[in-house]
């Protein structure tokens, strides 16, 4: 009895585990039912068009075109050779690969099944006649092709660029929008009609072209089947002002705007969007000249990039609208990434500096008496006269440094003069712009015959290592180590940055991470 009144008791528990088991599958599959219900819900509710601007539309044309918001919108039509990641890499596009061959030849593989938007097949032919037309066009990319001489068709899918030079990076040039051949077949390039509306090979593609707007839709063909869009249409609405497009985005008109404008917020307020402030490519900078007898002594840089505090001139000449520096490529580039978020600002090092070298203070100014002759520390400082904003940050910079004892005259130049002293190395300290490159080529500040007269021999060796190699990790200790030597040898003094602005709606949904080559990284995940 005892034995048969076990078994049933274990017998109902069976059951009852087994009805409850039966019981939470069936609520799983409920709730599982219901968010698929609700994702469903979800999508059908996401609005798949975007809505664009460009202001004083000139043409669609990428090579043509002037118009900064045409180059930044039209990158989701055409595509380059190379392109870009938001770390500013170069990643394969239209080409697969590339490698420098042997003299100034770069051999490059082209991508293989990319069809245009009418159909046609993309080949080589279709980046010689791009680069031909590069070479003959007033276009904002001419200088990244100046060097090439001339463009072989190896076969359908593999090109050969000639270069008269050697160009470090080369690839990094290859960032311009590739165009088609057969489809400007028997046109003037420059005044056919066919500019209104070129193919391209890119996420998106042009179907409706007027007066007011133009369209593009998703193209279905794109060969990138791991960028499958999300949006499917963007309306591009044309305005006749800048003040029209911000007026339009204040009141939804538009989804998101690109701008440098550091006073954005006068125009479109500061509410109902999201803004993202990055740091721009106009870098802003001091030349030492390393031929000038005080400015050859490293105590003498190091205590003027000490006595420097770049918040200041931020806040006080600039108004607070561009962002500090301390090197070329801090901003955000993958070869420096461990960047120096510091100004330098250190008045007590700066007068150790100068006193542990044998400087003294006194009378107002730093002196120095070497056989028997004493000299103090007096340096003129070049600027652009007709950069009033330029001049404001020089007279903040004679302000700050007199106040340490060292004393600046500001020579204020013409553009030609200016450029004449620049050429012939003529000047103590330059106050410099330069619009930043793609490439991460550093030529200009430590190469032959730079702006500083500087010269070190284990940069000149490490440029030629980073000239020759394509290993990563060698790169990446090359440019940390050419970054330590910028600020321990001092030839430079970053300044800041411009600010660019990217504003985007609130109801715009997706990874949003734009810089200044692209805006819109992760667009195909983008939905309102």
């Amino acid at each position: 009895m005892k034995s048969n009144w076990i078994k049933y008791v274990f017998v109902v528990f069976i059951i009852l585990i087994l009805g409850i088991a039966i019981y939470i599958i069936r609520q799983d599959e409920e709730v599982k039912k219901q968010e698929e219900e609700f994702t469903a819900s979800t999508q059908d509710d996401r609005v798949k068009e975007l809505k664009l601007g460009i202001a004083q539309f000139d043409t669609i044309n990428p090579i043509l075109s002037k118009n900064k918001n045409v180059q930044n919108i039209t990158k989701l039509i055409y595509e380059p050779l190379v392109n870009l990641t938001s770390d500013y890499r170069a990643e394969p596009c239209l080409a697969t690969e590339w490698a420098k061959e042997s003299g100034n030849s770069y051999l490059i593989k082209l991508r293989e099944n990319v069809r245009w938007s009418d159909g046609q097949v993309f080949t080589a032919d279709d980046v010689r006649f791009t680069i031909d037309r590069l070479k003959d066009s007033d276009t904002i990319y001419s200088a990244n092709v100046q060097d090439v001489v001339g463009v072989d068709v190896v076969d359908d899918y593999t090109v050969r660029i000639n270069l008269d030079k050697d160009v470090p990076f080369f690839e990094y040039n290859l960032t311009f929008p590739i165009l088609s051949k057969e489809y400007y077949q028997g046109e003037d390039f420059a005044t056919s009609s066919k500019n209104t509306s070129p193919v391209g090979t890119g996420m998106f593609k042009i179907t409706d072209v007027q007066g007011s707007y133009i369209t593009l839709s998703k193209n279905t063909s794109y060969w990138n089947k791991n960028k499958d869009s999300v949006i499917e249409t963007i309306t591009v609405n044309l305005y006749s002002s800048i003040g029209e497009l911000y007026n339009s985005f204040k009141v939804g008109g538009i989804d998101l705007i690109a701008t440098d404008n550091v006073n954005i917020q006068d125009y479109i307020g500061t509410i109902g969007y999201t803004p993202r402030e990055i740091k721009g490519r106009e870098h802003t900078f001091l030349a030492f000249n390393m031929s000038n007898n005080l400015l050859s002594r490293t105590e003498v840089r190091k205590a003027i990039a000490y006595s420097i505090d770049k918040d200041n001139i931020n806040s006080n000449a600039l108004g607070g609208k561009c962002i500090t520096s301390s090197f070329t490529l801090d901003y955000g580039n993958w070869l420096y990434q461990n960047q120096d978020t510091s100004s330098g600002y250190n008045v007590e090092q700066a007068n150790k500096e100068l006193t542990d070298a044998g400087w003294v203070y006194r009378s107002g100014s730093w002196q120095k008496t070497e056989n028997r002759k004493t000299q103090r520390i007096e340096l003129n400082l070049l600027v652009r006269a007709s950069d009033s904003t330029k001049v404001a940050v020089a007279q903040n910079i004679e302000t700050q440094l007199e106040a340490q004892g060292i004393i600046i005259n500001i020579v204020q130049a013409t553009d030609e003069q200016y450029n004449n002293a620049i050429n012939s190395k003529n000047y103590d300290i330059a106050l410099c712009s330069i619009t930043l490159s793609p490439s991460p080529n550093l030529d200009t500040f430590f190469g032959d015959g730079n702006i500083a007269n500087y010269s070190n021999e284990e940069v000149s060796n490490i440029l030629n290592e980073t000239k020759n190699t394509t290993d990563e990790n060698v790169l990446k200790q090359d440019y940390q180590r050419l970054a330590d030597i910028y600020k321990t040898d001092v030839p430079y003094i970053s300044l800041y940055n411009n600010k660019y602005t990217i504003a985007y709606s609130s109801s715009l949904v997706g990874d949003i991470t734009p810089n200044w080559f692209y805006q819109f990284y992760g667009i195909e995940g983008w939905y309102k």
